[in-house]
């Protein structure tokens, strides 16, 4: 089992609140036990249970080890999609290797969120990636932010940068960073279209069929974690 720590470090270890509870309450571990400690950015280690108290878990944590994530950096742009098909398509982002994801509000998205919501929002999405990120063994969770369309653009660093689009091209990404953006159920309207390509988004097609808003980059991410090297060239 995986548990996420704040500090990752050799020796003993004290671990509380809701990671503490899942280890006693939910999968009953008991002194003598192995698990499995990240830090969310890059390192892992093996630990074994030695003590145990209504207030935490005590272990003796073995030398940290480094671990490198895939090669291309990966950044989604997802936009606000309707219901649990959110939560959905951030969870299955994580699990198919998205390094980062931006949530932003589309001109045709059904949802729209008040500014007022958007921290509350954003720090539910951070509870859905680390679940993901625990569940599918990522030793890093990614990270999740909200920003406007032109915010997000003018935040991204050199790298390939691809509009999903029946119409577009297929492409492998030879760069060390990629970013992706999605349409919402309507599809991205003409001025962000336009606002993108202005950017150096380049079309990118997945086939011929249409996919739903939730699938799309999901499926992006996949096709290019399949495809391209693991490591850098």
């Amino acid at each position: 089992m995986r548990i996420v720590v704040a500090e990752l470090r050799a020796g003993e270890l004290a671990i509380t609140g809701d990671e503490h509870h899942y280890l006693g309450r939910v999968r009953r571990v008991r002194i003598g036990d192995a698990i499995e400690l990240v830090d969310g950015v890059g390192h892992r280690a093996t630990a074994k249970i030695v003590r145990m108290t209504d207030g935490e878990t005590v272990v003796e944590v073995g030398e940290p080890e480094t671990v490198i994530e895939p090669w291309p950096h990966m950044r989604v742009l997802l936009p606000l999609i309707k219901g649990d098909r959110m939560d959905y398509a951030i969870e299955k982002l994580v699990e198919v290797g998205a390094n980062e994801i931006v949530v932003w509000m589309a001109e045709r998205s059904i949802v729209r969120l008040d500014a007022s919501k958007r921290d509350a929002r954003v720090a539910h999405y951070a509870a859905v990636i680390e679940a993901a990120a625990k569940q599918s063994g990522r030793t890093t969770i990614p990270a999740v932010s909200f920003a406007e369309l032109r915010h997000a653009i003018r935040a991204l660093p050199e790298g390939e940068r691809y509009m999903l689009d029946p119409d577009g091209e297929r492409v492998a990404p030879a760069a060390d960073d990629v970013t992706l953006i999605s349409g919402p159920e309507g599809g991205l309207a003409w001025l962000e279209t336009e606002q993108l390509a202005a950017a150096g988004f380049r079309g990118m097609s997945l086939g011929p069929n249409t996919l739903r808003a939730e699938t799309a980059p999901l499926v992006a991410v996949a096709v290019i974690r399949a495809t391209v090297l693991p490591v850098r060239p």
